[in-house]
């Protein structure tokens, strides 16, 4: 499996497109193609040089800045299939809940439902031996999570604290934008320890951490996934891991 990570509006909402690409029969997947401008021209090369055979786009929700460049993706590389949410543009295909399917022949794809920043919400859990990966759109960043715009504490409880902390800890983390340098600001203001240190550090002298990071490493900084976490609880006032989830996410809004 090879990862390609597409940077898009930098220096302003800094998102992320992914290209996934099966090592042995170059089938390939655009993961939250945006910005076609910026995406397009890399995919073109990549396909009219024989690097890679182009599948399907797939979206992790339907949000503009990750769904909103799949028509004009389209107009270039007709008849692909756009699976995702059933909100999101020109979606042809919602796979269930769990549901699998491959990428070539080495990929196997999983769809994990996490509602909550929107309620179509979907984490791509990816796995090609040992490698695994999982491209979470709006709902885990590194160090942090998506606002609760169509759900609830307790939803994104599920979604992080549940289904993703469920995924094996070697996991690489892909999420949508690169906000890990705010997100540090805020986890310092509640947890001073060495992981914390560690990710602070790191974020200061590079650019880009997507995929730099495991499910595991999340467990031991990302303060929303440390509901039960006595420190964390303290700076919230709270004990109940619902109510540490919403606390913290008004206390990270409030910055």
């Amino acid at each position: 499996m090879h990862i390609q990570s597409i940077p898009m509006w930098e220096g302003s909402s800094n998102n992320y497109a992914y290209l996934v690409v099966d090592d042995t029969t170059k089938d390939a997947v655009i993961i939250d193609p945006a910005n076609p401008p910026e995406v397009a021209p890399f995919l073109k090369e990549q396909v009219n040089s024989g690097k890679i055979n182009l599948t399907s786009i797939i979206n992790t929700h339907h949000h503009w800045d990750h769904a909103g460049g799949n028509s004009k993706i389209l107009e270039q590389f007709k008849g692909l299939p756009v699976i995702g949410g059933k909100q999101c543009e020109a979606v042809t295909k919602t796979p269930k809940d769990g549901e699998t399917f491959k990428i070539g022949e080495g990929i196997t794809v999983k769809a994990l439902y996490t509602p909550c920043h929107t309620q179509d919400s979907i984490c791509w859990y990816m796995q090609d031996g040992s490698e695994k990966v999982v491209f979470t759109g709006d709902t885990l960043f590194i160090g942090g999570c998506g606002r609760f715009f169509e759900g609830t504490p307790a939803e994104m409880n599920t979604a992080l604290n549940k289904t993703l902390a469920a995924l094996p800890e070697d996991t690489k983390v892909c999420p949508g934008h690169e906000y890990t340098k705010t997100n540090v600001k805020f986890l310092t203001t509640v947890l001073q320890t060495e992981p914390v240190m560690k990710l602070q550090s790191f974020a200061e002298n590079n650019k880009e951490t997507q995929g730099k990071f495991t499910i595991g490493d999340e467990k031991t900084y990302n303060v929303f996934m440390r509901l039960d976490d006595p420190t964390v609880q303290k700076a919230t006032g709270k004990t109940d891991p619902v109510d540490v989830m919403g606390k913290l996410r008004e206390m990270k809004n409030s910055m």
